[in-house]
């Protein structure tokens, strides 16, 4: 396992991330990063020309970097985890203007090495896509990607199956301060009106259940997921008279990550994140395969 270095990997920490799986890159190669940057930065401004503008009046300019993080990864199996970002800069001040971060997209296969392993040479496996900032902006870098190197992006949902193993793992993580409760957020289906049921959970209660459902720690069975959340659907029941297994769970918020059904994603600590990815790289995988 990888230790990445936090310094390197800090821009992926308390942002909201969309979710995307993408099908291995065709023809991508590592030695070739400037040189997408300058066909990505000429595919963007030609779309910007076509009105797809997202900010108005002001002529800007859009500077594309694509680089490799190594650090993001979790064996040397792995690809290294590729960085694109956007950056505005007035062309009216172009001199000493302040280049404006606007957005991120970042390709990455943690542990997924096993789908790597027979797939032919010219094809690049990096299976999840994380994207922060407009979602014009993600579209034009997505076609892009998509017509250079023949691949698919797919939004990556996250099923409520998947949420409550999230809630169960990272549970039970050791966190320095314990400050944030777990919060469960369930929505109300077949309702004239949309209704969400919050739920907080003292991290520590939750913790102390969790320990006792779990046999093996450092292991995890569905068996003991179940188990975890019937738990916490039998005590909220016991003082609301609801029955959660009737609602859906949507989202997920711990100390360590927040993950929405939707394909929403926020990593709240360094020491967790390659484990997170781990997992939505495995996520991912499943959606291609």
């Amino acid at each position: 396992q990888h230790n990445a270095d936090p310094q390197k990997t800090a821009f992926l920490l308390r942002k909201q991330w969309a979710l995307y799986s993408v099908t291995p890159l065709y023809g991508f190669s590592n030695a070739h990063l400037k040189h997408y940057a300058r066909l990505l930065s000429a595919f963007t401004a030609a779309e910007k020309q076509k009105g797809l503008a997202v900010e108005v009046g002001v002529e800007l300019d859009i500077k594309v970097t694509v680089s490799n993080i190594p650090d993001l990864k979790g064996s040397d199996r792995d690809q290294d985890a590729i960085l694109v970002q956007l950056s505005l800069r007035s062309s009216a001040s172009r001199k000493n203007s302040e280049e404006k971060l606007v957005w991120s997209g970042c390709f990455c296969c943690v542990s997924g090495d096993h789908l790597s392993e027979n797939l032919p040479e010219d094809f690049t496996c990096l299976p999840l896509f994380l994207a922060n900032g407009a979602e014009g902006y993600t579209s034009i870098v997505g076609s892009w990607f998509q017509k250079t190197f023949d691949c698919c992006f797919r939004r990556l949902a996250i099923s409520p199956l998947n949420l409550s193993w999230m809630a169960a793992m990272w549970t039970g993580c050791q966190v320095d301060k314990t400050t944030s409760a777990m919060e469960l957020v369930f929505s109300a289906p077949c309702l004239p009106y949309p209704l969400d049921i919050s739920y907080a959970v003292h991290p520590e209660d939750a913790k102390a259940l969790w320990d006792t459902v779990q046999k093996t720690p450092g292991e995890i069975t569905q068996e003991e997921v179940d188990v975890f959340m019937d738990c916490l659907y039998a005590h909220f029941h016991r003082h609301f008279k609801i029955h959660l297994s009737a609602t859906k769970l949507v989202k997920v918020s711990t100390a360590i990550a927040s993950a929405h059904c939707d394909g929403i994603i926020k990593f709240l600590q360094s020491k967790y994140l390659a484990g997170v990815l781990m997992l939505l790289t495995e996520l991912a995988i499943s959606q291609i395969q």
